[in-house]
């Protein structure tokens, strides 16, 4: 990882254009960096990696000798991909580790726990709507390149001083944890919650149906299904925003929205609370 073949040809794909892939070096990533991608993502044995653009599968193949995760690779070039498949049956990972050729864009992303990619900079903000729809709580992880206005949870920049790409001789890492999708209108019994989302970040206005007066008014951020106020009044609400239950409940709420402690939403049917 990365394949900088694969990403001109992903770009060029997505322009209609042709690119010369042969035009193009395959350029690897440092095995510190490797690392330091898939510590950042706190990868364990639970995980399921997929790694776009994963050229001679070094970063699944560590998630699974490191870290004891699954992992899937995602290559176009096919001797990239037989190579990988022969380094994971080198390090006895051949049963944790697969590997496909096939185009990132036609990837089915869902069983993916951490996402990983070291692909250009249009090449994310493609691929970012179905990041943002990956189950929240998913951890994407990206070398280098950012997601544009969905700005990374966290940063690592690190020393690489024979970088092959660029001036600079560091890399960066950046970490992104899916929120959960909260925005819109919820409702329970006696109140309504209005949020504004945008990424990460929220605004929320909590109100009683015996008054149009709101009862809080609260911004804050979204750690996966953790929504956490910021500033002098706080609560604490957990989403489980799926097709079988989608709720927001209370968890911990400041004294003057003491009465919703514990309350549970339900998402507003037809934008209204009835």
């Amino acid at each position: 990882m990365p394949n900088i073949r694969h990403l001109a040809a992903c770009l060029g794909l997505a322009a209609g254009a042709a690119f010369a892939q042969e035009d193009v070096p395959f350029i690897t990533t440092p095995d510190h960096v490797t690392l330091a991608m898939l510590q950042i993502a706190g990868v364990g044995a639970g995980d399921h990696v997929i790694d776009l653009g994963s050229g001679d599968g070094r970063i699944v193949i560590s998630a699974a000798r490191r870290f004891g995760a699954s992992g899937l690779g995602v290559e176009i070039v096919g001797d990239l991909v037989r190579k990988s498949r022969d380094n994971a049956r080198i390090a006895g990972v051949a049963d944790r580790a697969e590997f496909h050729e096939q185009d990132l864009f036609a990837t089915d992303l869902r069983r993916a726990t951490v996402v990983t990619m070291y692909l250009l900079p249009a090449v994310n903000l493609q691929l970012r709507p179905r990041l943002l729809a990956l189950a929240a709580g998913t951890r994407i992880v990206s070398h280098d390149w950012d997601m544009g206005d969905w700005t990374p949870d966290r940063t690592q920049l690190l020393e690489v001083p024979n970088k092959a790409v660029g001036l600079e001789k560091t890399s960066r890492v950046h970490l992104w944890v899916v929120p959960a999708q909260v925005h819109g209108l919820w409702c329970s019994a006696d109140g309504s919650l209005d949020v504004t989302q945008r990424f990460q970040s929220f605004s929320a206005t909590l109100r009683s149906r015996q008054s149009t007066t709101p009862v809080m008014v609260f911004d804050g951020r979204i750690d996966g299904t953790t929504l956490r106020a910021s500033g002098p009044q706080s609560a604490v609400l957990n989403a489980r925003p799926d097709a079988v239950q989608d709720t927001l409940q209370v968890a911990s709420i400041d004294t003057v929205g003491q009465s919703f402690a514990g309350r549970t939403f339900t998402r507003a049917v037809a934008g209204s609370c009835r």
